[in-house]
C-alpha cells in the first residue's frame, strides 16, 4: 500500500491532499509544525492520521521531520506542499526545506508546489550567490522560491531517473494564503497532487509541470541545466547536505 508523506496539513491544498490519498486507500503521514495540529487534522479528516510535527523554516527542525518519518517506517511519495509568503520566510520554507526533505526522506515520487507566478521571477543564475537561504534577512520574493524550487523538481527529475519528480502549479484558490476570494479550484489543486503522488496513471511517470492533471511549459529558466546545477550547488552549500 501505497504511503505518502504531506507537509503543511493543517488546512487547505495539504489537508485536502490528505483526504484524497486517504480516499484512494493510500497510507498518509501528516506534517505540522504544532502538535494540536495534528489533533485538529485528524478531526477534520474525521479519524486519527500518523503525522511528524517540526517547523520547516529551521533546517534542524527539517532533519527532525525526516527522523521522525523514518521511525515511522518510511514513504513511497513526499509532497512538499508546505509554503509561505512571508519573504523572509520564502527561501527556508518553500525551497531550503523541499530540497533537504528530498535528499533525507528516501522516495520514488517527489510532488513540489509551484505556482504560475514562477514565471515573474527576476532571478538568473548571477543572482543566485545573493541569496540568504536561512532566512536572517529577505532576499527573494515569493515568486523567486516558486522559480527556484520548480527548477529543484526539474533537477531532481533529470539526476535521479528513477525518481518522479513533478511540479505543480495549483492556480489561485481560496486558501488561506490565497485568500476566501482567489477564482481557482481548489479540489482540482490538490486533486493533482494526489494523483501524482499515487503515481497510478502512467501519465504520472515522466517528471512534468501540472496544472489541473495536465503538463505545461514552465519558465525556460527551469529547464536550463546550468541553473538547475548553480541552484543544487548553491543548496548544498547552504544546508551541507549534498542532493545525491
Amino acid at each position: 500500500m501505497t504511503r505518502v508523506l504531506v507537509t503543511g496539513t493543517s488546512t487547505g491544498l495539504g489537508l485536502g491532499a490528505l483526504g484524497d490519498l486517504l480516499a484512494a486507500g493510500a497510507q498518509v503521514v501528516a506534517h505540522v509544525r504544532r502538535q494540536e495540529q495534528l489533533d485538529a487534522v485528524g478531526r477534520a479528516l474525521g479519524q486519527e492520521v500518523p503525522g511528524v510535527v517540526g517547523d520547516l523554516a529551521d533546517q534542524a527542525g527539517v532533519h527532525r521531520v525526516a527522523e521522525q518519518v523514518a521511525r515511522l517506517g518510511g514513504v513511497d511519495a513526499v509532497i512538499h506542499n508546505a509554503g509561505t509568503m512571508d519573504e523572509r520566510l520564502v527561501l527556508p520554507v518553500n525551497v531550503v526545506a523541499p530540497y533537504l526533505l528530498t535528499a533525507l526522506v528516501p522516495a520514488q515520487r517527489h510532488v513540489y508546489l509551484s505556482s504560475s507566478m514562477h514565471r515573474g521571477a527576476r532571478l538568473n543564475t548571477a543572482r543566485l550567490a545573493g541569496m540568504d537561504w536561512t532566512g536572517a534577512r529577505p532576499t527573494a520574493s515569493y515568486s523567486d522560491s516558486k522559480l527556484l524550487v520548480t527548477t529543484l523538481a526539474a533537477a531532481v527529475g533529470r539526476i535521479r531517473p528513477d525518481t518522479h519528480a513533478h511540479a505543480v502549479d495549483p492556480g489561485w484558490v481560496p486558501t488561506r494564503m490565497g485568500g476566501a476570494g482567489a477564482p481557482d479550484n481548489l479540489e482540482a489543486g490538490h486533486h493533482t497532487q494526489a494523483w501524482l503522488a499515487l503515481g497510478e496513471d502512467p501519465r504520472t511517470h515522466t517528471s512534468a509541470y501540472w496544472h489541473h492533471q495536465r503538463t505545461q511549459t514552465p519558465d525556460r529558466r527551469v529547464t536550463d541545466m546550468e541553473f538547475q546545477d548553480r541552484l543544487l550547488a548553491a543548496l548544498k552549500q547552504a544546508t551541507g547536505t549534498p542532493l545525491g
